[in-house]
């Protein structure tokens, strides 16, 4: 079965592009014009959304938000908008990646990509875990079936949460730099200004799995350097 991408723009030109450049590698398109829209065509099947932040009449970080809420598939945002502070919240919001126009098609479509095959992975679809057990506290996550649990309750995460969380997992108390985590879990060369991107996926991380995020007890701070499971 193909991959299903949402597409989310006011923009009919920019559609149509989208429409060819995916069309073209084999992906079932959803077109959606409004926030609305598209937050009632979220479903269980979406693999990825691509999404125009800048939307007519609707704060899109409110939609992006809503989309979230509905699925913890990838999101993609692409809009002219290009400040640390629209990217910030695009991520607060739930956004696992930000493209600022203009951007290459083929950045796009390697983007795309690669964030679909990291959550077949996460959804089981493409690849079999090996059924191991991870704890850490009152932390436990089951990589058969990428379920993470606090306090034996079930904690959804997003596919790149989920990656980053199991990739500090499995080496505890191994402190990970910025780059080495961008460039892990991203699987793009590092650059200075991803450290934000980081920043605030850690952030939304320690708010579902630690019970003070004033004082984490679980993803730890090593000042200067990076971040590490304790």
């Amino acid at each position: 079965m193909n991959n299903t991408i949402l597409i989310l723009n006011n923009s009919d030109e920019t559609i149509n592009l989208l429409k060819i450049l995916f069309g073209n590698e084999g992906y079932n398109l959803i077109i959606a014009k409004s926030g609305a829209e598209a937050i009632e065509k979220t479903d269980d099947s979406l693999d990825l959304i691509i999404m125009d932040i800048e939307l007519q009449g609707e704060n899109g970080v409110f939609v992006c938000g809503g989309l979230r809420e509905k699925t913890n598939a990838p999101i993609i945002i692409i809009s002219r908008l290009d400040s640390d502070s629209e990217k910030g919240f695009a991520f607060s919001a739930g956004a696992d990646d930000y493209l600022s126009v203009p951007f290459s098609y083929n950045e796009l479509i390697s983007r795309a990509k690669a964030h679909i095959r990291r959550y077949c992975v996460y959804k089981g679809k493409e690849t079999k875990a090996d059924g191991s057990i991870i704890r850490v506290k009152n932390l436990v996550v089951n990589t058969q079936n990428q379920l993470v649990t606090v306090d034996d309750k079930r904690v959804p995460l997003t596919t790149t949460e989920y990656n980053m969380l199991v990739l500090m997992m499995r080496e505890r108390k191994r402190v990970f730099s910025f780059e080495e985590i961008y460039e892990k879990i991203w699987r793009e060369p590092y650059f200075y200004k991803a450290n934000n991107t980081i920043m605030v996926h850690i952030l939304k991380l320690r708010k579902k799995i630690e019970a003070n995020t004033g004082k984490p007890e679980i993803i730890k701070t090593a000042w200067g350097k990076g971040y590490y499971i304790d």
